[in-house]
């Protein structure tokens, strides 16, 4: 163990270095191109300009209470980017399992395509359109590194894909950045904000945006309470459960972006984020602390689904847990498009 524990002291001084490159987790598992086939779907017309809205009753002030009429409007206008999200990250899931290299390039010729449309740089009409637009354009630029795009694109494709990634995230960053006064920036939609940051950080090699993006895990880590709750998502009724784990989820994935650049997130505020992971996980199996707390029954899935639980595949890796690891093992999929489908290996 202590050797391990100075191999990874040493590779994270190595990464602090200035000038040293960002890295991708997925390039500490590289894939070797194979023949397999892949029929890669047509690429669609996404606007620069996203019109779409939210979802909750407007009378809930927990926003837990699905109003179906704008649920039906919201899945109508978003599912076009959402279904193109989907794609990408299907494309890219294939080559990390299979090597193929049809698959990559179909994640590369989709990248291509949107960024000379420039799908999503204009005018975006909500808050939601804003929430869509982060988890999406993360999810394309995660798809971008399990590739290895930088080795997958020509020149040319670079100077069309990286700016257009860049942009997104700016967009990202501004808006988020206008909001953090409320409560700081303690709130599961900055984490996930991050998680686009980071993402495109690595993949255009921008300090900048990686760091804004490990700023703000860390501001939720923080937040995070000794029993492992957060105060924020706490007041969501009976979605609490559901939203502790749409936070971990993220923060997981940021940590795991982190640690081949040199930032261990899971050693930030004495350990925080394990005790988020223990107690949201372990609310999937009993979930009375939850509803005790908010004096309301709480939604749980049942199997789990990819969503819940999909994203502590790499986390129990490191922190073996017998609770996570049996939910991991009932649930039909681990892939969730928001983090970019598969979790990192």
């Amino acid at each position: 163990m202590k050797i391990a524990i100075t191999a990874l002291a040493v590779m994270m001084i190595a990464v602090r270095a200035e000038g040293a490159p960002l890295r991708s987790p997925w390039s500490l598992h590289p894939r070797s191109q194979t023949t397999v086939p892949y029929a890669c779907p047509s690429v669609p017309n996404i606007a620069a300009d996203f019109v779409t809205d939210g979802f909750y009753a407007d009378n809930d002030p927990t926003h837990s209470i699905i109003d179906p009429i704008k649920m039906k409007a919201y899945s109508e206008s978003s599912g076009p980017v959402k279904h193109e999200g989907d794609v990408v990250v299907a494309a890219a899931d294939t080559f990390r399992k299979t090597g193929s290299a049809e698959a990559a390039r179909c994640v590369i010729a989709h990248l291509d395509s949107l960024s000379r449309q420039g799908s999503l740089t204009g005018k975006l009409s909500s808050s939601q359109a804003y929430f869509v637009q982060g988890w999406v354009s993360g999810a394309w630029a995660v798809a971008y590194l399990k590739v290895d795009g930088d080795k997958q694109t020509t020149a040319e494709q670079r100077a069309h894909i990286l700016p257009w990634l860049k942009l997104l995230g700016a967009k990202t960053e501004a808006y988020y950045d206008e909001r953090a006064g409320t409560n700081g920036g303690a709130q599961n939609h900055f984490y996930w904000a991050a998680v686009q940051l980071a993402a495109t950080g690595i993949a255009a090699n921008d300090r900048s945006e990686f760091d804004w993006a490990m700023h703000r895990a860390k501001i939720g880590i923080d937040a995070i309470a000794a029993d492992g709750t957060l105060p924020e998502e706490m007041r969501r009724g009976k979605r609490a459960l559901h939203y502790h784990l749409y936070a971990a989820s993220p923060l997981v994935m940021l940590a795991e972006l982190g640690l081949p650049n040199g930032v261990d997130l899971y050693a930030e505020n004495s350990g925080a984020l394990k005790r988020l992971v223990e107690v949201s996980t372990s609310g999937l199996v009993d979930a009375s602390l939850f509803a005790n707390r908010t004096g309301i029954a709480q939604e749980r899935p049942d199997p789990p689904t990819a969503e819940a639980i999909g994203w502590a595949a790499p986390y129990v890796r490191r922190f073996p847990d017998p609770t996570i690891t049996k939910l991991l093992a009932e649930a039909p999929d681990h892939s969730y498009m928001y983090l970019g489908g598969l979790p990192p290996e």
